[in-house]
């Protein structure tokens, strides 16, 4: 189970490399783990560098998309986040963030616990870089989201 300061160590982490990468702010410049966590008006999630890549973070926007809570979504597979049509375009589009560091303006179908589909527009995705230049995982953004 992840601590408060997991999360807000995730957060800081997600924020710097989101403005290293892209130039932008992720949201408010003066937001901060608690604000994104729970009051961001965007889909947030992250996940580590694992084989089978889990899920560490999903906000609370991105947990009303997916319909999951926060303890169903941490430690899951990121994969199932796709159904399985989906994943090998979802595998590029993270193979492409590996080679370029981030890729903006991606769509793609996602599926909710319920199983009821929707697209996700717009997203960033990024590389999860620590100071010391280690990549720790891949985060994405989404501020658009609609049902298929």
């Amino acid at each position: 189970m992840m601590s408060e300061r997991d999360v807000e160590e995730i957060s800081a982490l997600m924020i710097a490399s989101f403005r290293q990468l892209t130039g932008r702010s992720l949201g408010d410049p003066s937001a901060d783990g608690r604000w994104l966590y729970a009051s961001a008006p965007f889909a947030l999630l992250a996940h580590d560098r694992s084989e089978d890549p889990r899920f560490i973070y999903a906000n609370k926007t991105a947990q009303a998309c997916f319909g999951y809570s926060w303890e169903e979504f941490i430690g899951m597979p990121s994969r199932l986040s796709a159904e399985a049509p989906d994943r090998e375009e979802r595998q590029r589009l993270l193979d492409g963030v590996s080679a370029k560091g981030f890729i903006d303006n991606y769509r793609g179908v996602r599926i909710a616990k319920s199983g009821r589909r929707f697209w996700i527009e717009n997203a960033t995705v990024w590389q999860l870089v620590r100071t010391d230049g280690a990549c720790v995982g891949q985060a994405a953004v989404f501020h658009t989201w609609k049902h298929r």
